[in-house]
């Protein structure tokens, strides 16, 4: 074994990177006999050098992560910052000195995956990043290199906690949206500002890393399609009880049928009470992966968190560190492919479609009449009048499927019709 110390910068203590130098010290002679080598923590990058951290020596932290990098025995950097600069300049930096790098930057990943990948390879080092994606849950390692002789066709999951929590107490307890997210809110599950994960930004990063590795093509975030969750209600949740479904936000990538396009979107759907996605419930993540040879393949765990990240994290380094021994490195970028992404338009899609009608004979032959002008087949359609007398009736329409630039032109020509007094409601249909 060998006994000269791997040397690691820490670039980053907040909630994750506190817990990656906790454990890092803590488990230290099972990471050695894991890897073969002592690993030590030789610097620690941070904001606020004055904050207490506990279990990390004083003398290690420094404000000045460029210099931290630059001193000559640094081996692996472990990028915990998030965001996009500095992290990108201090990754690239650590290439430069000869320093692989594990990061759990999805954000960064996302929009620059592509740059930093090739900053990699040119310097014959490894970036690996596990943490990126769902937390602790194995899944980037497990897609690109134990599925790296299958063909990926599908990937739909759950990828946000945030997102899946606020829904989930919507779906179990019949609260409204606010009411959910100031319960995550208080439990700490949602920040102050929820907009990245509530309106899909989140989840949309990772919906393009993850459909990077799935199809050996590069995806960048503003490939992705996306739609938020903040317009979800109490009453869409009782359409998807009646039809045995529940809402969840989902990232579905795909690769079109020809082989020659793939699609990245986020957005809020009904899925059937049966579809195992259906069942993750509170703060997890699920991702259910199809492959061609392997078949379907789900996997499931708590997908944020200090801890459930660090050993995310943690993984990643044990990776590095044995191939640093080896004098070898990891996969890189596979983006053979070249595939494009398609726009969301083309998309093969089902919707659920709540409207308020004119409470008169011949408005269902109206709106019908409208779908078919648009190519679009309906599956099923409920009729209700409302109890106020106001003249109006609720109509709910479930399409097959179709484009969903027709779909979306069925409902904008809808909206036109004297019938129609306003769209409560529309929701993809997916997971069957």
């Amino acid at each position: 074994m060998r006994t000269r110390p791997l040397k690691v910068a820490l670039l980053g203590c907040g909630v994750v990177g506190s817990e990656v130098a906790r454990i890092m010290t803590t488990h230290a002679d099972d990471l050695t006999a894991r890897i073969g080598a002592p690993v030590e923590l030789a610097g620690v990058a941070v904001r606020r050098p004055s904050k207490v951290r506990e279990g990390i020596d004083q003398a290690l932290v420094t404000t000045d992560a460029t210099a931290l990098l630059k001193r000559g025995d640094i081996d692996i950097a472990i990028e915990v910052i998030g965001g996009i600069e500095p992290a990108r300049t201090l990754i690239t930096t650590a290439f430069e000195h000869g320093i692989s790098v594990v990061s759990a930057n999805k954000a960064l990943l996302a929009q620059d995956g592509a740059a930093l990948h090739a900053a990699a390879e040119a310097a014959g080092l490894d970036l690996y990043y596990e943490a990126a994606v769902a937390g602790a849950i194995p899944l980037v390692r497990p897609m690109r290199e134990s599925l790296a002789g299958d063909k990926i066709n599908r990937v739909m999951g759950i990828v946000n906690g945030t997102t899946n929590f606020i829904l989930d107490k919507m779906d179990s307890t019949g609260a409204g949206y606010q009411e959910a997210l100031d319960e995550a809110t208080a439990l700490g599950y949602a920040e102050a500002d929820p907009t990245a994960d509530v309106e899909g930004y989140d989840a949309a990063a990772k919906a393009a890393i993850l459909a990077g590795i799935a199809f050996h093509t590069r995806v960048r975030l503003d490939d992705v399609y996306r739609e938020g969750m903040t317009e979800v209600s109490a009453a869409d949740f009782a359409s998807a009880k009646r039809m045995g479904c529940t809402i969840k936000l989902l990232a579905i990538l795909e690769r079109a049928a020809d082989g020659e396009s793939v699609t990245a979107r986020v957005h809020p759907a009904m899925i059937p009470l049966t579809h195992p996605l259906a069942s993750v419930r509170e703060a997890y993540n699920a991702v259910f992966v199809e492959a061609e040879a392997a078949g379907r393949l789900m996997f499931y765990g708590p997908g944020a968190g200090g801890a459930p990240t660090a050993s995310a994290v943690l993984g990643d380094l044990v990776a590095v560190c044995r191939n640093k021994l080896a004098e070898a490195k990891g996969p890189g970028e596979s983006a053979y492919t070249q595939l494009p992404v398609s726009p969301m338009g083309d998309v093969v899609t089902r919707y659920h479609i709540s409207l308020d009608v004119a409470d008169k004979p011949g408005v269902l032959a109206q709106v019908a009449t409208t779908f078919a002008e648009h190519g679009v087949s309906i599956d099923t359609v409920r009729q209700q009048g409302r109890q106020a007398q106001d003249g109006e009736a609720s109509l709910v329409v479930v399409t097959h499927r179709a484009p969903d630039a027709a779909l979306s032109g069925t409902v904008e020509a809808l909206r036109k019709l004297d019938t129609v007094r306003g769209v409560a409601s529309i929701m993809r249909v997916e997971g069957e």
